[in-house]
């Protein structure tokens, strides 16, 4: 019989692989999928529709990271800032990632069944690139651009469950986001930058090499770009461009954290696009209500 010190003991576990104890991911995860919520209702997402992304967002990722630990059980004892996790000290099994992943998937699956057939399908392909994503650093030099479809497709989601389909608007939205990831990911990646040339892992952060600094801030100046341009489309109000304008401030200060490529400031540039994220969609929520 299962001691409760041992049921805590997984409980645990459980939680720290599934990052509870770190919400940044899913917060990173559910800003643009609001964005989408927002602009496909002109400011009116029904509020069940909001409560399945939400907790649908949650479920994801948490079933993203299980498997990303999966994926990575070989590498992260290796890694400092892994060495902790779970996998890493042998504290779970494969099995037990792998049912706690299947189980936390098929949860999400379940929250969709009240949505449109549209929305039941594009969570097929969400669910294949989200746990597909951490195998891509094994031969892909640019995994983050797979995360970037990953982290981008509550986006079509949320246009499907509100309107039926998935518009023009919605692609474009997804392709200024999956710019935003690329830029913020590899910044992330440029922390792990040494430990990952040791293991043979590929990054975007090493296949751009001197140029990685650069390459995340292009990628930040294309997200602000688009967004700006889908703002001129909806002709949202000054509100939106003023949530822009407080990120491309914000995004300022993150070149300031990563332009001498300090492990420790890049991570803390990674941790602020949640204020990115955070501005931009008050700033599509207050558009709607002036």
């Amino acid at each position: 019989m299962i001691s409760l010190a041992t049921l805590r003991d997984r409980y645990d576990n459980y939680q720290q692989l599934m990052r509870w104890d770190k919400p940044i991911g899913t917060l990173l995860l559910l800003w643009p999928t609001l964005w989408a919520l927002w602009m496909a209702t002109g400011g009116k997402p029904h509020l069940p529709v909001i409560a399945i992304f939400c907790l649908g967002t949650f479920l994801m990722r948490s079933a993203g990271c299980v498997i990303n630990d999966y994926a990575d059980r070989d590498f992260d004892a290796h890694v400092d800032r892994t060495k902790q996790r779970p996998f890493a000290r042998g504290a779970v099994s494969q099995k037990e990632a792998l049912l706690l992943a299947a189980f936390l998937a098929v949860l999400s699956f379940l929250l969709v069944l009240p949505l449109n057939l549209l929305t039941k399908l594009l969570s097929v392909p969400a669910l294949l690139v989200a746990a597909s994503y951490p195998f891509t650093k094994r031969f892909f030099p640019m995994p983050q651009a797979v995360l970037g479809i990953a982290f981008s497709f509550g986006i079509p989601m949320g246009f499907a469950a509100e309107t039926g389909q998935v518009p023009l608007l919605a692609w474009v939205l997804l392709l200024a986001n999956l710019c935003w990831v690329v830029a913020y990911d590899t910044a992330y990646a440029i922390s792990d930058k040494p430990d990952d040339l040791k293991l043979g892992i590929k990054t975007s952060a090493i296949t751009m090499g001197d140029y990685d600094v650069a390459g995340v801030m292009i990628c930040h100046g294309l997200f602000l770009a688009m967004m700006a341009a889908i703002g001129v489309h909806l002709a949202l109000a000054w509100p939106y461009y003023a949530g822009l304008a407080i990120a491309v401030a914000l995004i300022g200060l993150q070149y300031r954290d990563i332009k001498n490529r300090d492990r420790a400031l890049c991570f803390k540039a990674f941790l602020d696009n949640n204020r990115v994220g955070a501005v931009v969609f008050a700033g599509v929520a207050l558009s709607y209500l002036v």
